[in-house]
Parts: structure tokens; sequence; C-alpha cells
């Protein structure tokens, strides 16, 4: 068989390439490398126009000087002193391998250098001749053309004379390309110099800046190994939009450990109902069972035994009965049932759950205090069954003769809330059982009853959108409070 192939990791320096800190990084110096280029481009092609435009310009004037003359080649030979011609003669011209900075020469007919002050045409003189092949259309062109003389640059015109002769101008631009090039190198050593600076200070800042999401991501990594009590950490100086984020995923991870522990108590509240329900059954269903084994293998011979097996199993029964009940009623609690909303009186529910009470134990002190009528929107059955839940618990928990208290009057209030309880005499409860006392199944001490009572009252009055507490102590006895809306708008 085949061993699955492994994914492979990426190099390192592939991962460090992808960051979100190269990238940014990257992208800034890309950025700021167009800048520089665009700038010196623009600027370069600038400065070459502006130094070639004074350049077209000397080499214009000094052709419209000459053509203003009307000068033929003789006489302009025959001169001894002419500023424009002898600044193009200048000494260096006879140099052999010297390039000036300026070329002026007169063409013969057909098209070649003329001698003029008696000394033959220089190589430069040749060299721009050969360079122009039709010196009328640059004379016809108002603006210089530029020409390579001997290997060097030049701007040149021509000018016709009085007695048809061309004449050629050039000036040389080696020195403005020379500064065009030293400019662009120092361009690009400071441009270089930037962008290594700007690349620095990139990773240096967005590392301080991306510290907060690394934080978030040691959290995670935290959390997803089972610390839910992690958040991420606050930072100085961090972005706003950074701090809002942490903000909300600290808000976002405090909703999940709630919820986790929220669900961690309903399934340890699910696993101990399981028990205790399971627990609840089988010993009637145990009970049942030995009597049904005795009759069957004849042991109740006598009349009264099996009279009495009769009876302890109807008892049983009866006790799976309300069990079954209770637990039905609080599982149509938890589905949240639509209630029958209507106008209840419930200080005449009060008076009749203490008439019940007077009936089914006339020994014990009853004292009811709920005069005038008072009113709230509900479902009677319901109330009826708190009122009978409260009383039955204060019936089975507390002695014949302790007294009991029942009361309900409005508490008044912009909300209007309807305030009922029920208070004895009892030994009352330690701290560590009040806190328990409305779960499922739960009885003080191992008492008697199903232990539902109280989980049924606190879901009727929770499904009637009220809210009901205990107060207590030992030795103090047990005061349970119930308050309920006195207008409860019904649900379409």
């Amino acid at each position: 068989m085949r061993r699955p192939r492994l994914p492979v990791k990426a190099p390192r320096a592939r991962r460090a390439i992808h960051s979100l800190r190269v990238q940014l990084t990257l992208a800034n110096v890309a950025l700021l490398a167009l800048g520089i280029v665009a700038t010196t481009a623009v600027s370069l092609m600038g400065m070459r126009y502006y130094l070639l435009d004074q350049v077209d310009s000397g080499l214009t004037k000094t052709r419209t000087s000459l053509a203003s003359t009307r000068l033929t080649v003789r006489q302009i030979d025959s001169l001894s002193v002419l500023s424009f011609v002898r600044d193009g003669l200048a000494p260096e011209q006879f140099d052999e391998r010297a390039t000036p900075d300026s070329i002026f020469t007169a063409l013969d007919a057909r098209g070649r250098p003329r001698t003029l002050f008696g000394v033959t045409p220089t190589p430069a003189q040749r060299g721009l001749a050969d360079a122009v092949d039709d010196p009328a259309a640059l004379t016809s062109d108002p603006d210089p053309h530029s020409v390579d003389v001997h290997g060097a640059a030049y701007r040149a015109t021509a000018t016709r004379l009085a007695d048809g002769t061309y004449v050629l101008l050039a000036t040389s631009t080696d020195g403005l390309h020379k500064g065009i090039g030293k400019a662009l190198k120092l361009d690009l050593a400071v441009g270089t110099l930037l962008l290594s600076l700007l690349a620095c200070l990139t990773l240096f800042s967005v590392r301080r800046r991306m510290r907060p999401l690394e934080d978030m991501v040691e959290t995670s990594s935290a959390i997803a190994e089972g610390d839910l009590t992690r958040r991420v950490p606050s930072r100085h100086h961090s972005t706003r939009e950074v701090e809002q984020l942490r903000i909300a995923l600290n808000s976002m991870l405090h909703q999940v450990e709630s919820a986790y522990r929220t669900r961690e108590h309903s399934a340890a509240q699910l696993r101990r109902f399981v028990a205790d329900a399971s627990h609840e059954l089988r010993t009637p269903l145990s009970a049942i069972r030995g009597y049904l084994q005795l009759y069957d293998q004849g042991m109740l011979r006598e009349a009264e035994e099996r009279r009495r097996a009769w009876d302890r199993m109807n008892g049983e029964v009866d006790r799976m009965g309300r069990l079954v009940d209770e637990l039905l009623t609080l599982a149509r609690l938890d589905q949240r049932p639509e209630l029958r909303l209507r106008d209840v009186d419930v200080s005449r529910l009060v008076r009749d759950a203490a008439e019940d009470l007077r009936a089914q134990q006339p020994q014990r002190p009853v004292t009811v205090d709920a005069g005038a009528s008072v009113r709230v929107r509900a479902d009677e059955s319901g109330l009826r069954q708190v009122l009978g839940n409260l009383v039955a618990n204060v019936r089975t928990h507390t002695p014949a003769d302790v007294p009991v208290q029942l009361g309900a009057e409005p508490a008044g209030g912009a909300e209007g809330v309807v305030r009922l309880w029920v208070r004895d005499k009892g030994p009352g409860l330690a701290a560590d059982d009040a806190a328990r006392v409305f779960d499922r199944f739960f009885r003080a001490g191992g008492g008697a009853g199903s232990g539902l009572g109280l989980a049924i009252v606190q879901g009727v009055v929770h499904a009637h959108g009220g809210e009901v507490s205990v107060h207590t102590a030992p030795g103090e006895g047990l005061t349970v409070t119930v308050e309920l809306p006195a207008r409860r708008e019904e649900c379409g």
C-alpha cells in the first residue's frame, strides 16, 4: 500500500515574500520608485528642452545676424575682424584631434567646405559638411537640427549669403548631454538611497503596526488549544482600526466563552437530569417489580398481604404518574407554549390556595395578606399551578404547625409589576441549597417530593415574563417571591 504523500511546506523565503509585512514594503517601495522615475524623467526632459532651446536660440540669432548683413563669401573672407566668425574659428579648430564647441564653414558649389582666411578646412568643418546632406532644407527650416560630427552631438543650422553660398553653423551639445547624464546618475543614486531608507522604515513601521495582529494570532492559537480565558492585550500607539478590531474580537471571544460555558453547564444539567429521572423512575419500578415477583412465586398467600401489595403498587404507579406529568409540564414549558392570557385576580387565587392548605392541614396557622383586588393579565391555570406548587412545597418540607403567610400586592413602578409571595417560618435552607433550589430533581437534604415543584414554578413564571426569587437562611424560614408584569400583550 502506498503511503499518502504529506503536504510539503513552502520554503521560509517564499513564506516571507508572501507575508503582509513584505507585501506592504514592496508596494511602498514600488510606488516611490515609480514616483522617482517619473519625477526624474520629467525634470531631465525639462532641463534638456531648456538647454537645447538656449543653444538653438544662439544659433538662430547668429544665422539671422549673418543673413541680415547681405555679405558675400568673398567679403567675409576679406574681413579681418568679425566677431561671430572669429568665435567660430577658435584656435582649437586647427587641431586635427579637436572637437570644437562651435563650427563655422562655407560650402562650395559641390557642397564641400571652402578655404577661408587662407586656412584649409578642418576635420570638424569637413565632418559638419558630410553630416548635412541638404543645406537648402536646413536653411528653410526655422529650427536647428541635431547632427553627428565625428561621434559628437551638435545642433546645426544654415543660411544663404548674398552670392548664393551656403554657410553652416553648428554648436556642440556634448556638454549638455554629459550634464544630463551626470544629473541622471545623481538622481538614481539619491533615489536608490531613498528607496533603501523607505524599505527599512516601512519594515520597522509595519512590524510595529502588525504586533496587535500577531497578538490576535497568538490569542486565537491559545484559545484553539483550550484556553478560553485568553484575550487580545491592548497596546499603546495602535491605530484606530486595529483597536476596533481588538475590541470586537475580544467581545466575540467573550461571547464564545459564555456560550461554551453555558453549553457545558446545560450538558451537565442534562446529564444530572437524566440520572435523577432514571433514579426517580427506577425506585417505583423496582418496587412494582418486586411485588409482582412475590405474587408470581406465590409468596403472597394471605389476602391482607395481597391487598397491601396492591395498595403499594398503586401508590408507586401514582408516584410515577405524577413524576411523568411534572416532566411533561417542564417539557412543554421548555418549548414556550402559547399562554391563554386574560385578566386574573391574583388576590382571589391566593385566598383559594390558602383555603386548600387549611383543608389539608387544619392545624397549620395560615394568614393571607391580599385584601383588595390585584389584577394581572396571565394564564389562570398556570398561576394556580404556581401557588399550588409553592403551598405543596411548604406542606412537604415543613412541620404541620409552622405558620405560613400568603400575600399579593401591586409593586408599583412605571412598568406595573404584581408581586405575590409564600412565606413560612420553617427551618430554612443553607446558602448552597438555596442556590440550587430551582434545579430539577433537587431536594434539600434528600427530603420527600420529586424535586420538580420549584422548577415548574420558575418555568411558568418565566413563560409569563416574570421573575421568581427565594430569601432564606438556616432557622429563618423560606420566602418565595414571584413578580409578574401587570400587563402582557398576547402573541399573535
